[in-house]
This record gives structure tokens, sequence and C-alpha cells, in this order.
């Protein structure tokens, strides 16, 4: 199945959003029932998109981060998901298992982003010495940023490559 460039672009503005609401806003937007309808939604199949949606949310349901340890990332693996079952017209089953390898990369890249980022909390005591909050503030829309483009970039690679694959 072949994706025109709004539903790209589309898919990744959703992924960077999602990336970012995981560790910050709603908390509830990145979780894979409401990220499947939304991907299905912009991919023309909204039933299979919460069917595989909700399929995942169940295998994830009790997946939460225990100090430093990350769990296989929702997001992606939500969002791939739903990708394989449509580009490629999978069951739910097997699309939740091709996507647990995407959502193991982004276990793996959440990490090392977080521990990159981490000299940046001297830099944030820096300007709480200093009482600039607007240094503050650009240190956290960086780091939300960086956070969402790595999200949106993992989540376009898969769905150009999974298109590709899908109609072979």
């Amino acid at each position: 199945m072949d994706f025109n460039i709004i539903q790209i672009l589309l898919v990744a503005v959703f992924a960077f959003i999602a990336g970012i609401d995981q560790f910050s806003f709603l908390e509830s937007l990145y979780q894979p029932i409401v990220s499947g309808a939304v991907i299905g939604a912009i991919l023309g199949d909204l039933q299979t998109g919460l069917i595989v949606g909700g399929t995942y949310q169940l295998m994830t349901i009790g997946n939460m981060p225990v100090g430093g340890a990350q769990p296989p990332n929702a997001v992606i693996g939500g969002i791939m998901a739903v990708i394989f079952a449509i580009s490629s017209k999978l069951e739910p089953t097997a699309a939740v298992g091709l996507a647990v390898p995407f959502a193991l990369i982004g276990q793996y890249c959440v990490t090392l982003l977080f521990t990159v980022m981490s000299p940046l909390m001297s830099k944030a005591d820096k300007h709480a010495e200093a009482a600039n909050p607007k240094g503050i503030e650009r240190l956290n829309y960086g780091a939300m940023a960086a956070l969402g483009l790595f999200f949106a970039f993992v989540v376009v690679l898969g769905l150009i490559g999974g298109s590709a694959v899908g109609s072979t």
C-alpha cells in the first residue's frame, strides 16, 4: 500500500506529539488504543487501527518505567503495529509481533537520549541559580523537540519501509 505525503506528514506530526506526551502532557494520547485509532484514521482504516491498537494496549498494559529502566516503547510499537497491519494486511497478532523490535529500538534510544541529555541538568541548575526561567524553558523545549523528532523519524522510516515491504 502506498501512502501519500499528507498521510506521512500527519503520521510524523502525531508521532512527534505522542512521543512528547508520553513524558509530559496528557498522559493518554500516547496510549496504543488512542494512537491506533488516530493512525488508523490517518491511513484510512479506523477499524483496523482500533483493533490493532487495542491488541497492542493489552500487551503493554503492565509496562512502566522503574528507576532508570525503560520498558519497550509503547508509542513507537503501537504506531508501527497499526502501520504494518494496514500496509501489509496482517492480522492484529502478527502486526503486534512485528512491531516489538521497533518498540525495543524505541526503548534503547529513549534510554540513550536520556543519558545524553543528563548533562543538561547542570545547565538547568545554573539557569535556576541565575533566576533565568527563559534559559530553563529553552532547555526543556529543546529536549522535547529532540525527543519528538526521534519518534517522528523512527515512525516515518518504518512507515516508508513497511509500505515498501508490504507492496512486494
